[in-house]
């Protein structure tokens, strides 16, 4: 109940509009938000280089409201390549395709994708394409195999355990060999789309996690490179350590390598578990926002570990 309220609450324009001007609920996102600028990123990604851990950096902000928002996004993006590329750091970019206009305008949207793709794959750099809530799934399915049949291959898909659907999906997008990074799930959804019960969501990640190492073999696994921009097609974003367990020791059963298995986890969650998975030789990739629209992001990571609220709600009586 807690955690759908707080999805609500994450999607609420006047919730947000409070929220955002107190400045201890900008201090509380600063754990999960690398900051407001390119630069503020940058510095958390070069420290998280310094330890052997690679990063997937997002400029937050999704649902824009207009074609010329949607616009000055994809040339945000545009110019991140550049400076990631000048910077000589070990990222990759995520993107929500809804911040790019799926929600305006399809053709909009895939445009803009199209051109992200494109700059990016100039810099090495691969985009890998965030799953929103279950009414984005296909359209943003069809916008990753529409850049694919146009021969851009450096783009990859999240997809989320706790939609019903997923492992289908999964079967026919591992026929192509794409790159997945596989997640939890962070919306509010029916029952009859999304597996109400975590113990059902953990199952299906780990039936999930199952195929994609079996599929990387089958197809010819691609660790990273030595510059941190070619991922592996088994990525696994969880801060679940039975989800890794299961998942490291199906890896070793069946013979993939370790530097064919990828974790990803979230700025700010876990570091104890990103570092000790990086000593065992895995490769691990940081997912790092950034930027002013942190509101939506933040109150998904609440609604994730809603134990969270309770030292947010304790500073805000303090502050």
């Amino acid at each position: 109940m807690l955690r759908a309220f707080l999805l609500y609450l994450s999607n609420a324009t006047w919730v947000r509009n409070i929220v955002t001007r107190w400045r201890v609920a900008r201090k509380m996102a600063s754990r999960f938000v690398a900051g407001d600028t390119f630069e503020d990123a940058l510095i958390a990604i070069r420290k998280l280089n310094e330890k052997g851990l690679y990063t997937t950096l997002d400029n937050l902000g999704e649902n824009v409201t207009s074609s010329a928002e949607a616009m000055k996004a994809t040339d945000a993006y545009i110019d991140i390549f550049q400076r990631l590329n000048d910077e000589g750091v070990k990222s990759n970019c995520s993107v929500k395709l809804s911040q790019l206009g799926l929600e305006l305008d399809f053709d909009l949207c895939l445009s803009n994708m199209r051109r992200i793709a494109t700059r990016a794959a100039e810099y090495g750099t691969v985009v890998r394409i965030d799953m929103e809530d279950s009414s984005t799934v296909d359209r943003t399915i069809q916008v990753y195999h529409t850049l694919r049949d146009e021969g851009i291959m450096n783009i990859g898909l999240a997809i989320q355990s706790y939609l019903r659907r997923s492992e289908e999906d999964v079967v026919s997008l591992l026929e192509v060999g794409t790159r997945i990074r596989l997640c939890k799930g962070a919306y509010n959804e029916p029952p009859e789309i999304a597996f109400p019960k975590k113990s059902d969501v953990d199952a299906n990640f780990d039936r999930i996690a199952a195929l994609m190492i079996d599929g990387a073999l089958s197809h010819g696994s691609t660790p990273a490179s030595a510059d941190g921009k070619a991922p592996p097609i088994t990525a696994l974003g969880t801060h679940d350590e039975k989800r890794t367990v299961y998942a490291c020791n199906h890896a070793e059963k069946v013979g993939l390598p370790k530097e064919a298995l990828e974790f990803q986890m979230l700025y700010g969650i876990r570091s104890d578990l990103q570092d000790a998975l990086h000593a065992m030789g895995y490769p691990v990739r940081v997912y790092v926002p950034f930027g002013t629209e942190w509101y939506p992001y933040f109150m998904r990571r609440l609604a994730e570990r809603p134990a969270n609220l309770w030292f947010f709600i304790t500073a805000l009586f303090r502050g």
